[in-house]
């Protein structure tokens, strides 16, 4: 006995997700939805650079719906509102199809009753489970930085940084006009809300954030931020195009989660395409550090296996490594929203 799964999207994480679960022994593809029509008609092991499939992939919803899967790997590109997929999602999970959103929902309580309720409902028709996972969302805070703090008697600050490459990001649409660079940073409010990249990611992370501090039985008042643009030092040449000299070439994203009036828990998130704006240019991807007694200080990074020939970036690997590992336990838990447990492990064999 398998899994069945869809997977919906074949972007860069949609297509590593896709050759992991067409690979797995335990996992068996069912269904493929695409965006691109010149995809649509054709066989998902030919869209994965893998055998033949019989699973052709369709870009019509209901083609989907009408399935009998146990989960959909959700792996749209992220795209403003942050919303803009909540409806597609609900759809799913009334449909009975356990759904894991690789960009997103990792904590829709944080919205407010109302919003939950929206999944909660589609959940319960369906008896079906949401989960929000991947590596941020997914790892880094909710495993990593959360596991750690189970060794503090006491616990004043947290902060997560995470520094991304985007020099091999290939879309110029997603480079340029969703993630801002290119642009003159004097024409950019980072921190205004209605900035459409803002709006998307303070709705990506806000979550994060307040998941957090509620897995530490804590009250958020809110969720402050700090963003910032920084120029390029030079013209850059990257796999989109070219970033000139002085035009945004860093992204620097950070909220703040406020507990009892003050900064208790601190997401950073630096997107680069130069390391002139990092205080240490070699540093790693995640730095994690807990203030307390005892301070802790972890330092993570991902690296390719000796001989990988293909492509697939690290982080690529892990993101379809989290969700494929927490599969099992998405399909046995109840209906309902679910939180990212915090020690989900690799699974050789996962069959039921």
């Amino acid at each position: 006995m398998s899994y069945r799964v869809v997977q919906w999207a074949t972007g860069a994480m949609g297509k590593t997700c896709l050759r992991a679960v067409i690979d797995h022994p335990d996992l068996e593809l069912v269904g493929l939805y695409v965006y691109n029509p010149k995809k649509a008609g054709v066989d998902a092991g030919d869209i994965a650079h893998r055998g033949k499939t019989g699973v052709l992939a369709t870009r019509d919803i209901e083609d989907i719906l009408a399935l009998d899967a146990d989960v959909v790997i959700f792996a749209p590109m992220l795209q403003p509102p942050y919303t803009s997929h909540d409806e597609t999602i609900r759809r799913l999970l009334a449909s009975g199809k356990n759904v894991i959103s690789i960009n997103g929902q990792s904590y829709p309580s944080h919205w407010g009753e109302g919003h939950a309720a929206m999944f909660e409902e589609a959940c319960a028709a369906g008896g079906s489970t949401l989960l929000g996972g991947g590596l941020n969302p997914g790892f880094v805070v909710e495993r990593i930085a959360t596991a750690a703090t189970g060794i503090c008697t006491r616990l004043d600050r947290v902060s997560v940084q995470e520094v991304v490459d985007c020099g091999a990001m290939r879309s110029p649409a997603y480079v340029f006009d969703m993630l801002g660079f290119g642009s003159d940073p004097g024409s950019i409010e980072p921190n205004n809300p209605e900035w459409a990249p803002a709006e998307l990611l303070n709705g990506l992370y806000s979550e994060v954030v307040a998941g957090f501090v509620a897995r530490l039985g804590m009250t958020l008042d809110r969720v402050d931020t700090a963003h910032e643009m920084l120029p390029a030092s030079r013209d850059l040449e990257v796999a989109a195009g070219k970033i000139p000299f002085g035009t945004i070439g860093h992204t620097r994203w950070c909220w703040h989660g406020i507990v009892a009036d003050s900064p208790f828990f601190s997401l950073q998130i630096d997107w680069i395409m130069e390391t002139a704006h990092l205080e240490n240019p070699d540093q790693l991807l995640w730095q994690v550090r807990l203030e307390g007694d005892p301070t802790v200080d972890i330092q993570i990074d991902l690296g390719r296996r000796a001989g990988d020939a293909f492509k697939t970036s690290p982080e690529q690997y892990g993101v379809a490594g989290s969700v494929l590992n927490i599969i099992p336990a998405l399909v046995k838990a109840p209906a309902g929203l679910m939180l990212m447990p915090t020690v989900p492990m690799f699974h050789s064999r996962m069959a039921p």
